[in-house]
């Protein structure tokens, strides 16, 4: 069993920042692909960023060159870093840990983006 933890969300302006953190426990991510989604009330779960065990990533075309997806294994940890922030990125956003056919969701963190 995979626990995760996300933190960082907040209430920012737009064109700010914030970073959002995804701690694993139970369970290296070391050869987990970790993700990143987003979800506005009423509407369906999205895909935001991926990053893989290799280190490769993916961008949701809304948010590239924007946001950046990252790992430190050691720390076990996986990170959104959010920049340029605009009122369409207000969502609740949450981790996902996937290996092999398993996955484990995080609870979400609020990110509010104000105009």
């Amino acid at each position: 069993q995979v626990q995760l933890v996300e933190s960082g969300g907040g209430l920012v302006q737009a064109g700010g920042s914030l970073r959002l953190s995804c701690a694993a426990s139970g369970n290296r991510i070391t050869f987990a692909n970790m993700a990143w989604y987003r979800q506005v009330q009423g509407k369906q779960r999205e895909s935001v960023a991926l990053i893989t065990s290799g280190g490769s990533t993916n961008y949701a075309d809304s948010v590239k060159g924007r946001f950046t997806i990252s790992r430190d294994n050691a720390k076990n940890t996986a990170y959104l870093q959010m920049n340029s922030l605009k009122p369409e990125d207000t969502a609740v956003y949450y981790c996902k840990y996937n290996y092999v056919a398993r996955n484990y969701w995080g609870q979400g963190t609020q990110v509010t983006v104000s105009s």
